[in-house]
Formats: structure tokens, sequence, C-alpha cells
């Protein structure tokens, strides 16, 4: 018997087989995350995924009776998916995934064109925590969905393909940045500094024209895209990142990228639930957005789309229906909410506690509580539920750590875990451990993320 616990070394437990299937498993995320960089693309990846892998929406489903094996998906708003494979008797409980798929980033302002200074410019809203400073001096992306006056229906990426042309916000140059250097860090460049370029030049236009560089970008757009002014006050466009994600190292075993927190969770979750048949109990997996708002809107968390589909499920299964069976179907849920935590930092090693903090390449992090100082805000788990995770894991091979989000007066973070707690389920925060979290690119390791979607496939089946 083993007295002493100390964390495994993913590379060093695993067969080269297995090494091999995380390096394959690592190319297949990266094309996720590639194709997916906000909600909107992420859905129509995930249910892609679904029809291939022979999911049906419930809308179809709803046209017959449903059954034991019977794989449904619901589209909700465009920004969100559930996938679910019926087991025996749904009011026993579910094992449910819950991940995320949005993103920290800058969201357009309603209005947001304009010129100045001989440059045209777009007006943005940080969505989510981000360090301000870090936007500044990157190659960007304009992504997003918009409307034309005429109702036609665009989903625009720019910037991602070679040929694209990139967007950039400016910082102030070292040489004139006496007073910024005595700022905070979060002052330097403050909410209304992120002013993304988007334009110099101008056509030939008549001497009365005030703006004529911003009106020449009006000009492109329209021409490119039948867009005029009016049509961005109503559109949903976001500045992110630009680029490809790409190995870390010599060795190549980490990926840099933007959108880890929370895709490398959604990405496990997603091939978790494509590897499960004909499930004993009913197997889903949430992917929702707005987490990194406080998972507020009807697309989020916080929403009843996913309530609203357990209960369309249960009426077409039973005689009676009612809410009692809906609740007990809650009540008896167990819940791994796939969200990722911190690792360890060497250049940052004051702010967590060595005994208590997730290591790179070590295993999926489980996390008993998150929240803040006294554990404010946070789920934590029940021993018993924990139990029978650690029984799981270790009769499958699955490589875990445990973790928490640094050292109790230093800050702290949530999930959705507390949402689904609420209806009574056993739920624990359980995902990758990564560096750089919320940054523009983030970093994680291949094995990390290859555990985690083991670890959500045993489960979820």
């Amino acid at each position: 018997m083993e007295l002493n616990y100390e964390k495994k070394n993913i590379w060093e437990e695993l067969s080269e087989k297995e090494i091999n299937e995380i390096f394959e498993y690592g190319e297949r995320y990266k094309k996720f995350l590639d194709n997916s960089k906000i909600e909107r693309e992420a859905t129509v990846t995930i249910i892609e995924k679904a029809k291939e892998n022979g999911f049906i929406s419930l809308e179809e489903a709803l046209k017959g009776k449903i059954k034991k094996g019977d794989k449904i998906y619901l589209n909700n708003k465009n920004k969100s998916v559930v996938m679910m494979i019926v087991g025996e008797d749904i009011t026993e409980g579910m094992n449910i995934l819950g991940s995320h798929i949005d993103s920290p980033r800058l969201d357009l302002k309603q209005n947001p064109i304009f010129e100045d200074g001989h440059m045209a410019y777009f007006k943005t809203h940080y969505y989510g925590g981000v360090k301000k400073y870090q936007w500044a001096t990157l190659p960007l992306s304009l992504h997003g969905t918009a409307f034309t006056k005429d109702g036609k229906k665009l989903d625009i990426v720019i910037g991602e393909k070679e040929e694209d042309p990139v967007f950039y916000i400016s910082d102030l140059l070292i040489h004139l940045s006496k007073d910024q250097r005595k700022k905070s860090m979060d002052e330097g460049i403050t909410g209304e500094q992120l002013n993304v370029i988007i334009g110099h030049r101008s056509y030939k236009t008549k001497d009365e024209e005030k703006n004529p560089i911003k009106d020449s970008v009006l000009k492109y757009l329209n021409k490119e895209y039948g867009l005029v002014e009016e049509d961005f006050l109503i559109a949903e466009l976001t500045i992110v990142p630009a680029g490809k994600a790409r190995d870390v190292g010599f060795d190549r075993s980490l990926i840099a990228s933007y959108g880890h927190d929370d895709k490398v969770c959604a990405y496990a979750s997603l091939e978790a639930i494509l590897k499960v048949e004909n499930p004993k109990k009913t197997a889903v997996s949430l992917f929702v957005d707005k987490e990194e708002i406080g998972s507020v809107g009807n697309a989020s968390m916080g929403a009843n789309f996913f309530q609203n589909m357990v209960a369309e499920v249960l009426n077409n299964q039973v005689e009676n229906y009612s809410d009692v069976l809906l609740r007990r179907a809650f009540a008896n849920s167990k819940v791994l909410s796939a969200d990722v935590t911190v690792a360890f930092d060497p250049n940052f090693a004051e702010v967590t506690e060595k005994n208590n903090v997730a290591l790179v390449g070590h295993g999926v992090a489980l996390a008993k509580y998150t929240g803040s100082g006294g554990k404010f805000g946070s789920n934590d788990a029940n021993t018993e539920f924990l139990q029978e995770l650690r029984t799981l894991f270790n009769e499958n091979g699955v490589i875990w750590q445990t973790g928490e989000l640094g050292k109790i007066d230093q800050g702290g973070g949530g999930t959705i875990a507390y949402i689904l707690a609420a209806y009574g389920a056993e739920v624990v925060d359980i995902g990758t451990a990564m560096l750089s979290m919320h940054a523009p690119i983030e970093l994680l390791s291949k094995a990390d993320a290859y555990m985690t979607s083991k670890a959500y496939e045993v489960f979820v089946k």
C-alpha cells in the first residue's frame, strides 16, 4: 500500500502507442480550435459532427417515439448546443458534461466605425475578463454575424486566410511612455483605447466630405458584403487574435492558441459523447454560451433550454408527464462541470500554493471547489461523488490530479457548476490545467487535453 500521494506525469506513464494517440488527438483539437473561434462557429462545427454520427434534431425526434439509444441534439439560438443519447429511464438521472464555447474577446460596439488621425477604427467593448494591454500590437481578425437591410444573413470571417488583411490595436511607443509606465497594468491601456485600426487610405472624394477614410471603408464593406453603416447597429461582430493554433516546444508537446478556455473541455466533451453507444443512463454533453460574463442570457447555462429539452423528451416518453418527473431527472443526475483551471507557472509561483496546484502534463485537474476567499461562489462538491470519480478514473487508467485556482486570498473564479447543483445534481469542476488563461494566446499540454477527454469518456459512458 502506498501511504504517500504523488502526482503522475502522463508522458512517463503511458505507452508509446498512447503517446501517439495524444499527438493524434492534438491535431484534431487544433483543427477544432481553428474552425471554432467564436460560439456561433463552434455551434456549427459541433452540430456537423453530431449529424455525421447519427444525431437528429429534437424537432425531428419528437415526431416519433423517443427510445433508448436515440441520439438527439438541440441547437439553441445558434450559440449553444445539447447532445443527448437517451438511456433507459431519464428520471433516474443523467451523466452530464457541461462546457462553454465562448471565450474572452473584443466585441464591436453597436456604432463602431469612426475616423481620427487619418485612420479608420472600430470601437470595441471587451467581453469577459481580459488584461487589456495584452490585446495591443497583435494581428487580429473579425468574426461574427450581420444582416443587410434587405434581410440577408452574413457569416463573416476576415483575417484568418493568408491572403486576408488583419487588424491592429496600437500601443504607445517606449520613447514617449514615461507617464504610461507609471500607471498600473490595468490602467496602461483603458477599455476605450482598445480601438481597432481598420483602414488608412481614402478614395478620391469631394472636398466637403468630412470622413473620407471612414467612407472608403464603408464603400469597401458595401461592395464586398452589401453592408451599410446602419447594419452594424444590430450586428454581432467580434475581434479575436488572427492565426491558427500552433505547436510549442522542440518536442511539440504543447499547444498555443486563442480560446483554450474553454474549447479544450468542449472538444473533449464532444469526442467523449461521440464514443457512447446505447448507454444505460442518459448521456449528455452541454456546450453553452455566456459563461465568461456570468452565465446570463438565453444561450447560457442560466437559461432553461436544457431543462425544456429534457421536459420534451419526458413528455414524449411517458403517458402522464408532470413537473415532478423533470425534477427527479435533474436531482438524480451527475455532472462534470467541464472547465479549465490554472496550472503551476514557475514565473509566477507566488500566486499558487505548491501542494494544491495542478501541474502541466500531470492529468485532468479536479477541483472540489472554486470560488474565491472563503469559497464564495463555489459549488464545493460532495465527498461521496468524488469517491465515485476516484474509483472510476483509477479503474480506467485516467491520470488525474487536484488543483485549486490559486492561493486563498489571491483571487479566484467560477464555472457553471453552481447552476446545475441548484437542481440537486451532484456536480464537480474538472478540466484541463493551463497557462496564461484569458490571454489572447493561451498555452496547455497535449497530454492534459487528451487525458481530459479520456476522463469525460469513461464518465459519460
